[in-house]
C-alpha cells in the first residue's frame, strides 16, 4: 500500500505565493514509487497550479466542494468542475465540521460527490477534547466513520482514505497537545476494525489510514511506524518548505 503525505494550505497563501512554493517542491522532489505528495491550495490556486504541477511528483487536492454537481448554488464549487484538475479533496476536516458546521449528512453526500467524479475523498475524522475526557472517542470515531461512509458501496470503499485528525491535536487548537503513538495506534485499530465490521475484511483492508495533529518532523516518524498508519495529513508544517520536505524524507526512510 502506498504512504500518503499530503499538505493542508487552508487559508494561506495568495495564488502567487502558492506557485512559487509549488515551483520550489517540484524542484526539490524526485518521482516516488510508493509515496503520494499531496498539497491541499485554496480554491482559487487550485485552477493554475494544475498547470504547472508535475503530476508525477505532487498530486492536488481540494480543501472542499459542494455535493451537488450542478445547479443554483451561489458561490460553491462542485466535484464536477474540479474533476481533471485534482485527484484528492478532503472532506469532514473539524474546521469544517466544528466551525462550519458541517453534519455527517452533508459529508456523506461529498464523500459520494468525489467518489462519482473520480476524486479519491480523503475523510477526516476525530474527536473533540471533551468527548475524550469523557470516554466518548469510541462512539465519536464510530459514528463519523460510518456516518461518512453511509453512501459508499463495497465495491467503492477502495476508492476512500480515511484521515483520523483528534482536533484537541491540532496545532490550532487553543489547548493543543500532542497525540501519543498508542493513542493514535488505538484509534487506527477501532477505524480498522469498523470497517471490516461494516464492509466485511476483504473490502476494508486496502482502505489507507493517515493520521493528523501537530506533525512535525520531530514526531513524524513515531507515527508513521504506527501499525496501520498509511500517511500523514498536515497543515502548518506544510506551510514550511523545509520542514514539508524533511518529513517527506522521513516517511521515504520509514517506509524503505
Amino acid at each position: 500500500m502506498k504512504t500518503y503525505i499530503v499538505g493542508n494550505w487552508k487559508l494561506n497563501f495568495t495564488v502567487g505565493e502558492a506557485s512559487i512554493y509549488l515551483h520550489k517542491l517540484l524542484k526539490t522532489l524526485p518521482n516516488y514509487r510508493d509515496l503520494e505528495v499531496v498539497v491541499a491550495p485554496s480554491a482559487l490556486a487550485l485552477q493554475p497550479l494544475s498547470l504547472q504541477v508535475d503530476r508525477h511528483k505532487i498530486k492536488l487536492a481540494a480543501q472542499n466542494a459542494f455535493y451537488r454537481d450542478t445547479g443554483a448554488y451561489t458561490g460553491e464549487i462542485s466535484f464536477a468542475q474540479l474533476r481533471g484538475m485534482v485527484d484528492f479533496a478532503i472532506i469532514g476536516h473539524s474546521e469544517r465540521r466544528y466551525v462550519l458546521r458541517e453534519d455527517d449528512k452533508m459529508i456523506a453526500k461529498k464523500v459520494a460527490a468525489a467518489i462519482r467524479n473520480h476524486i479519491t475523498p480523503i475523510l477526516c475524522i476525530g474527536e473533540i477534547e471533551s468527548e475524550r475526557a469523557f470516554g466518548e472517542t469510541k462512539d465519536v470515531i464510530r459514528d463519523q466513520l460510518i456516518g461518512g461512509l453511509s453512501e459508499v458501496s463495497d465495491d467503492e470503499l477502495s476508492k476512500v482514505i480515511i484521515a483520523y485528525e483528534p482536533v484537541w491535536a491540532i496545532s490550532s487548537a487553543k489547548s493543543a497537545k500532542l497525540a501519543t503513538p498508542d493513542e493514535v495506534g488505538e484509534v487506527v485499530n477501532l477505524i480498522r476494525k469498523t470497517l471490516m465490521d461494516t464492509y466485511g475484511a476483504k473490502a476494508s483492508e486496502n482502505v489507507p489510514v493517515l493520521f493528523g495533529g501537530s506533525v512535525n518532523a520531530s514526531n513524524a516518524g513515531a507515527y508513521l511506524t504506527v501499525p496501520g498508519v498509511n500517511g500523514l495529513l498536515m497543515g502548518a508544517s506544510s506551510l514550511i518548505l523545509n520542514e514539508f520536505v524533511d518529513i517527506i524524507e522521513i516517511a521515504k526512510r520509514v517506509r524503505a
